[in-house]
């Protein structure tokens, strides 16, 4: 069974899913998973496919959109600010362990593209996720970020202070296209992200194609990694795509070594959006539900 829910992280109402199993009785408090999407996606956008699989392996779950996007509150949207969404996450943990039918010591996190590198750090510095799941994980960090091309790193580095300085001068707000056809200007060029991210738009009418520039400064000055080793004793799950475009495989193997066990690491002979379709997504469920199942249950 599924409701709507509400919690407040930093004044604003984040809204979301609540996935209780269907045949849960009275007094009965289950392990539960709290999940979020990636890159400016929302919570339409498939993750109510993952959150089946896991309810009907008799977890509870909370699924939430980020402050500034889908159904949540905040001003600007579409605003990619890390240690925000980290603080949604931390405060869906505080909302989730007060409900009847949660148990607040079996609590697990798990996030999908960008959000797997925001449960990286979560699980490293909040002890209350008792286990974490990155799937296709954005678990890079801004020295590895600038190694893959330093000219484009400084170029965009550029640009941002422009937009810094034309924010401090005139309070403008600017955006860029998330994705865009062949040829136009956008953050994840290529027709293999166009078409992923549109086709998912089609479930999810408050999804938009754009983020603030300014998100781009902060995504930069955010380190995924630098506290990876501290999610132990915790559990770390990574499950990659072998052919993933937008997060090349080495940089996620480079930074899972740097974790600490118990972890494990699962790679899938895949393109990055692929795990959003079976059979892939099935198995990545499958996947994350034994590793919740061995270190929650």
């Amino acid at each position: 069974m599924r409701e709507n829910i509400s919690f407040k992280s930093r004044g604003l109402e984040c809204r979301g899913w609540l996935y209780l199993p269907d045949d849960i009785k009275a007094g009965t408090k289950c392990p539960t998973i709290i999940m979020a999407h990636g890159f400016s996606a929302v919570k339409e956008q498939g993750l109510a496919d993952f959150a089946e699989h896991f309810v009907k392996a008799g977890f509870a779950v909370l699924v939430f959109d980020y402050r500034f996007f889908g159904d949540s509150e905040g001003e600007p949207r579409c605003q990619i600010f890390p240690l925000e969404m980290v603080e949604d996450y931390r405060n869906a943990i505080s909302w989730v362990s007060e409900h009847t039918h949660v148990d607040r010591d079996r609590i697990g996190i798990w996030g999908t593209s960008y959000s797997g590198g925001l449960v990286a750090y979560v699980g490293a510095i909040d002890k209350r996720a008792k286990a974490v799941v990155a799937q296709v994980p954005s678990i890079i960090g801004p020295e590895s970020r600038r190694n893959m091309n330093p000219e484009k790193w400084d170029n965009l580095g550029d640009f941002l202070l422009q937009d810094r300085i034309s924010r401090y001068s005139i309070g403008k707000i600017n955006y860029l296209k998330v994705v865009a056809p062949e040829g136009e200007p956008c953050i994840l060029p290529g027709k293999e992200n166009h078409d992923a991210l549109m086709g998912m738009a089609g479930g999810a009418p408050n999804w938009r194609n754009e983020i603030t520039v300014e998100s781009l400064e902060k995504i930069r000055e955010f380190d995924p990694v630098s506290r990876i080793h501290m999610i132990a004793p915790r559990a770390l799950l990574v499950i990659a795509a072998e052919e993933d475009n937008l997060i090349p495989l080495e940089a996620v193997k480079d930074s899972y070594e740097k974790a600490s066990e118990p972890k494990d690491l699962t790679v899938y002979p895949i393109l990055h959006f692929d795990i959003y379709t079976d059979p892939w997504q099935t198995k990545a469920a499958n996947a994350a539900i034994d590793w919740f199942k061995t270190h929650l249950i």
